[in-house]
Protein backbone atom coordinates (compact mmCIF):
# COMPACT_ATOMS: atom_id res chain seq x y z
CA UNK A 1 0.00 0.00 0.00
CA UNK A 2 1.24 3.25 -1.20
CA UNK A 3 1.73 5.67 1.53
CA UNK A 4 2.04 9.57 1.33
CA UNK A 5 3.30 12.53 3.74
CA UNK A 6 0.76 15.04 4.34
CA UNK A 7 2.16 18.28 5.52
CA UNK A 8 -0.11 20.74 7.08
CA UNK A 9 0.83 25.04 7.32
CA UNK A 10 1.06 26.76 8.58
CA UNK A 11 1.19 24.98 11.90
CA UNK A 12 3.84 22.53 10.45
CA UNK A 13 2.32 19.27 11.65
CA UNK A 14 2.24 16.07 9.25
CA UNK A 15 0.79 12.71 9.23
CA UNK A 16 0.98 9.76 6.81
CA UNK A 17 -1.62 8.64 4.82
CA UNK A 18 -2.65 5.95 2.34
CA UNK A 19 -4.77 6.10 -1.41
CA UNK A 20 -7.86 4.55 0.44
CA UNK A 21 -8.36 6.74 3.68
CA UNK A 22 -9.54 10.32 3.57
CA UNK A 23 -7.43 13.37 4.47
CA UNK A 24 -9.38 13.95 7.41
CA UNK A 25 -9.65 10.19 8.85
CA UNK A 26 -5.82 9.80 8.29
CA UNK A 27 -5.34 13.02 10.01
CA UNK A 28 -7.63 11.92 13.21
CA UNK A 29 -6.09 8.38 13.49
CA UNK A 30 -2.82 10.50 13.88
CA UNK A 31 -3.74 12.83 17.22
CA UNK A 32 -4.47 16.05 14.42
CA UNK A 33 -7.47 17.67 14.40
CA UNK A 34 -8.57 19.06 11.39
CA UNK A 35 -12.45 21.11 11.28
CA UNK A 36 -14.85 18.68 10.26
CA UNK A 37 -18.94 18.28 9.97
CA UNK A 38 -20.91 16.39 7.90
CA UNK A 39 -17.74 13.54 6.66
CA UNK A 40 -19.43 13.04 2.94
CA UNK A 41 -18.38 16.34 0.94
CA UNK A 42 -21.19 18.95 1.25
CA UNK A 43 -21.18 21.05 4.34
CA UNK A 44 -17.84 22.67 3.10
CA UNK A 45 -16.57 22.81 6.88
CA UNK A 46 -13.11 20.80 6.36
CA UNK A 47 -12.31 22.94 3.11
CA UNK A 48 -8.66 23.55 2.74
CA UNK A 49 -6.13 24.55 -0.14
CA UNK A 50 -3.63 22.01 -1.73
CA UNK A 51 -0.58 23.96 -1.97
CA UNK A 52 1.51 20.80 -3.54
CA UNK A 53 0.68 17.57 -4.05
CA UNK A 54 -2.39 15.53 -6.16
CA UNK A 55 -5.09 14.38 -4.21
CA UNK A 56 -8.36 13.47 -5.81
CA UNK A 57 -12.06 12.74 -4.08
CA UNK A 58 -13.78 9.81 -2.97
CA UNK A 59 -17.29 11.21 -4.29
CA UNK A 60 -18.10 11.94 -7.88
CA UNK A 61 -19.89 15.16 -6.64
CA UNK A 62 -18.12 16.77 -3.77
CA UNK A 63 -19.18 20.13 -2.75
CA UNK A 64 -16.53 22.37 -4.92
CA UNK A 65 -17.69 24.28 -7.67
CA UNK A 66 -15.02 23.66 -11.07
CA UNK A 67 -13.46 26.67 -10.15
CA UNK A 68 -12.27 26.07 -6.99
CA UNK A 69 -11.25 22.44 -7.81
CA UNK A 70 -8.99 24.50 -9.99
CA UNK A 71 -7.44 27.17 -7.38
CA UNK A 72 -6.60 23.98 -5.57
CA UNK A 73 -9.54 23.42 -2.64
CA UNK A 74 -10.54 20.05 -1.68
CA UNK A 75 -12.29 18.54 0.80
CA UNK A 76 -10.20 16.54 3.19
CA UNK A 77 -13.65 14.34 4.58
CA UNK A 78 -13.54 12.99 0.84
CA UNK A 79 -10.38 13.46 -0.41
CA UNK A 80 -7.08 11.42 -1.18
CA UNK A 81 -3.51 11.40 -1.34
CA UNK A 82 -2.42 10.26 -4.99
CA UNK A 83 0.63 11.74 -3.81
CA UNK A 84 3.34 13.86 -1.41
CA UNK A 85 0.71 16.44 -0.13
CA UNK A 86 1.39 20.91 1.44
CA UNK A 87 -2.24 21.59 2.39
CA UNK A 88 -3.00 24.99 3.74
CA UNK A 89 -5.34 24.25 6.71
CA UNK A 90 -4.94 27.72 9.27
CA UNK A 91 -7.47 25.70 11.71
CA UNK A 92 -5.89 22.33 12.19
CA UNK A 93 -3.88 21.41 15.47
CA UNK A 94 -3.15 18.36 17.55
CA UNK A 95 -6.55 16.75 19.17
CA UNK A 96 -7.03 16.89 22.60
Amino acid sequence: MTRHTILLQPSGLAFDADEHTSLLAAAEAAGIALPSSCRNGTCRTCICRLRRGAASHLVEWPGLSFDEKREGWILPCVAVARADLEIEAPLARLAL
